[in-house]
């Protein structure tokens, strides 16, 4: 018997809604299973993959939906009103648009002077840098509020792109004093009221071991949109790095040059040597290759560009696995391992 017309349409209209049923089925089916049997490793593999699906090649977004340059300048040991301001230019003129500091640098001051300068000069405004400054260890606790606002004063740019908890510890405290965990929950506290008034962009953290990081996250209101630790091929720090793609935390590294020690390594300078690349610039590429931002420190003008040119050329796998073999947990810094 011949079918007509409309009852053949109608036929396909059933077909097509039935194989859509299916398809949303299949997918929701997958997802469950997904999520039934996904293992911890997998899961902080689809995190750092999540993670860098949000960057751009240069930049990482934070979980205040800020975006961080991926590579920044260090102004660790920049002293001095014309140090700081040359290294200024030079940073600016190389493309930087991110400049760390700290109030334990004693360069907050010389630092806002110097972009409030320059910055016209390459015709940026104040919301094309992204400035970073931390709480010092003697203001940890009940004078975390004037420590905050001496580093605002300091550097006088209106706000802090992102402010960090500089040491897990109190100054003038044993490491392992049992009032530390209190001092750092107050000192939180006080970084979180002045996040919501806008005053600080961005709060974080820096040198928190996996224990002090878990103690945060369990206990804030606003959850740290960074961890700033010691990181290079000797301290691949895995575990701290999946809890922080786990909870959305931007893991940032500082020391990627083990205060120099690796720029001579054997396996470092052979593998530059295939890249045809300074050591320095293969390890800051091993570090962004991976989606974490980098804070190399120089007065040189010279290096300081040098170690901005990361973006033009990627490592191998096998590079990049030959370098993260050499993880052996040393450290060149300081050791937070003890505070309690």
């Amino acid at each position: 018997m011949e079918v007509g017309a409309g009852e053949r349409l109608q036929a396909v209209k059933v077909a097509e809604h039935h194989s859509d049923n299916v398809l949303k089925m299949t997918k929701q089916s997958k997802e469950e299973n997904r999520a039934a049997y996904e293992t911890p490793e997998t899961k902080y593999t689809r995190s750092l993959a999540q993670m860098s699906a949000s960057c751009d090649s240069r930049c990482v977004v934070l979980n205040t939906g800020a975006r961080m340059p991926l590579v920044g300048l260090g102004t660790y040991k920049l002293r001095g009103s014309e140090q700081v301001h040359r290294a200024v230019d030079a940073a600016l003129a190389a493309g930087y648009r991110a400049f760390d500091s700290a109030a334990v640098y004693s360069n907050e001051a010389d630092l806002g002077r110097a972009l409030k300068e320059l910055m016209p000069k390459y015709c940026l405004t104040r919301e094309d840098v992204f400035i970073t400054s931390k709480l010092g260890p003697k203001d940890q606790g009940d004078r975390a509020l004037e420590g905050a606002l001496h580093s605002l004063s300091e550097l006088d740019l209106g706000y802090i792109d992102l402010y960090l908890i500089h040491w897990p510890g109190t100054q003038g405290k044993v490491v392992d004093d049992k009032r530390n965990p209190g001092n750092r929950a107050q000192s939180w506290a006080t970084l979180e009221d002045l996040h919501a008034q806008g005053k600080l962009k961005a709060i974080g953290v820096s040198n928190y071991t996996l224990a002090h990081m878990k103690e945060l996250i369990q206990s804030c209101k606003v959850r740290p949109a960074v961890l700033q630790v010691e990181f290079h091929p000797q301290l691949c720090q895995t575990e701290l790095r999946r809890v922080c793609a786990e909870y959305g935390v931007c893991f940032q590294a500082y020391s990627s040059l083990g205060q120099g020690d690796l720029l001579t390594d054997p396996v470092v300078l052979e593998v530059a040597k295939k890249c045809k690349r300074t050591p320095a610039q293969t390890l800051l590429r091993w570090a962004v290759q991976q989606g974490v931002p980098v804070l190399p420190k120089s007065s040189n003008p010279d290096r300081i560009k040098d170690n901005a040119e990361l973006f033009d050329f990627s490592l191998t796998d096998n590079d990049m696995d030959t370098l993260s073999a050499l993880d052996c947990e040393h450290r060149y810094c300081w050791d937070p391992s003890g505070v309690a």
